[in-house]
């Protein structure tokens, strides 16, 4: 009597299938994850975040390490890897830009107003319109305001727990960008800004530059703006005598 060959045949293959590994996570190629991340970075019009790069890159890649290892590669090339505004980016090298400057179209200029605006806003933000001319010693015009707010340099944070309920002004992530600055910090200090000659050697003893930041959380001196941005911005609405 013939064996039952079908009783049998799931158990010879059975015996002759292959193993399946079960060895440790596959570890992508650094080299390729690399160039995927170049491409990345020249084909973006934006700065991109290290989250940004993490979702189109292979899985497990290194992205700290892919980016100090760009970094490098491109750190005597006519462009650099740099990081602004807690991003990454591509940027012509400094010692370069005389090259292009025939090509670069010339941007409007701010006013030396706007100019003191912006520095006061930046260093002691969040700051009002009223002490931004405490500040200045002068009154600041609406318009240099609205100007500043066109850039996208600077932003309305929220309104002072204060009489009038003025807002408040801090600066973004654009002002970071454009002014080429990984974080607010990293704006010049006293000894920087008198090295530079912005700043006369001969100031008070008592004289000091504040520590920025631009946390977006708002100070226990603040109130949201909430859906009242129809109602006037400011009680200050003083526009002579500027400067």
């Amino acid at each position: 009597m013939l064996p039952d060959m079908q009783d049998e045949a799931p158990e010879i293959m059975e015996e002759d299938a292959p193993e399946v590994s079960q060895g440790p996570d596959h570890v992508p190629d650094h080299g390729e994850a690399m160039r995927i991340a170049e491409a990345l970075l020249f084909a973006s019009a934006a700065p991109l975040s290290v989250e940004d790069l993490g979702g189109r890159l292979p899985e497990g890649a290194d992205v700290d390490k892919i980016l100090q290892d760009l970094a490098e590669l491109y750190a005597m090339r006519g462009v650099n890897l740099v990081k602004v505004a807690g991003k990454w980016t591509f940027r012509t090298a400094s010692d370069l830009s005389f090259v292009l400057a025939r090509d670069v179209v010339e941007q409007r200029k701010l006013s030396r107003a706007a100019m003191e605006t912006l520095a006061i806003i930046a260093y002691h933000q969040p700051v009002t319109r009223a002490e931004i001319e405490e500040i200045r010693g002068v009154a600041t015009s609406k318009g240099t305001i609205d100007l500043l707010l066109e850039t996208s340099w600077i932003r309305l944070r929220g309104r002072r727990k204060a009489p009038g309920r003025p807002v408040t002004y801090g600066t973004t992530p654009a002002f970071l960008e454009h002014f080429g600055l990984d974080a607010i910090e990293d704006l010049p200090g006293l000894e920087e800004l008198k090295g530079a000659g912005f700043i006369d050697g001969r100031v008070p003893s008592d004289f000091s530059v504040p520590l920025p930041s631009d946390a977006d959380a708002l100070r226990e001196d603040e109130d949201p703006l909430d859906d009242d941005l129809l109602q006037p911005l400011d009680m200050h609405q003083t526009e002579a005598g500027e400067e």
